[in-house]
């Protein structure tokens, strides 16, 4: 694993972040030493795909990047189940080919589709992730997302929505920033990278509060949405079909 150093250096012009080739060579280290408890959602999807994946149906991974975890599902879910694992950068899904090749993952089939995660239809579903994904999809456009998911997924699935979230209390915001800036250092990343990375994500990432997620969520139709994860300014949401 490469480690990311990116934004190491000062740049004249910081552009927009993009999941190109530079990101995908270090996005394990770079994404593990952003996020706190990435490993533990991981870990937890794997769990509920187990709870929830039914036989002969399909589990979708939107915007997997790079599969970790559609590589985790694929080994917890029945062998009749088909991963459809879909991301929009050609990087990404051309990286995670060769992963899949090179491991022989013993599991269910995975379907690799490099495509933008709105176009996709979702049929049969009775697993869908959205790990860290929907942030990016441009805030106009996320409730059509899930409702496409909601409608195409069957009665009692689930769907699990990782985010970075905001804060309407001015105070909280900084305080939660503060603190995910501080997970950073201890992981290694300079004032300059933090910086640097920030200026890149501003337009591409837009995050939403906690309680933007839930009321959304029940709108299109979830019966159940529970936030299962919090650590500083990242969650995790389950949401289930009634």
């Amino acid at each position: 694993m490469s480690q990311d150093d990116i934004y190491a250096l000062p740049l004249e012009n910081v552009g927009d972040f993009q999941f190109d080739r530079r990101v995908v060579d270090v996005f394990p280290d770079m994404i593990s030493r952003s996020v706190p408890g990435y490993g533990s959602i991981l870990s937890m999807i794997g769990e509920l795909a187990q709870q929830y994946a039914v036989a002969d149906t399909n589990i979708y991974d939107l915007g997997c990047s790079l599969g970790a975890a559609t590589r985790i599902i694929s080994r917890r879910v029945p062998s009749s189940c088909t991963i459809q694992a879909v991301d929009s950068s050609s990087a990404m899904i051309a990286r995670l080919r060769e992963l899949l090749a090179a491991e022989a993952i013993q599991g269910c089939e995975v379907a690799l589709h490099e495509a933008d995660l709105a176009a996709v239809p979702i049929d049969r579903a009775s697993f869908v992730v959205l790990n860290f994904t929907l942030q990016f999809v441009p805030a106009a456009e996320r409730r059509s997302v899930l409702q496409t998911i909601f409608d195409g997924m069957m009665p009692g699935g689930a769907l699990v929505l990782s985010e970075k979230i905001s804060f309407d209390d001015p105070q909280e915001q900084l305080r939660l920033t503060e603190l995910h800036h501080a997970f950073k250092r201890a992981n290694g990343y300079s004032e300059l990278e933090i910086a640097q990375k920030r200026t890149a994500l501003e337009k591409m990432m837009v995050p939403e509060t906690l309680a933007t997620h839930r009321t959304r969520l029940a709108d299109v139709g979830f019966a159940t949405v529970v936030p299962w994860f919090q650590c500083f300014n990242f969650t995790s949401i389950l949401a289930v079909k009634g």
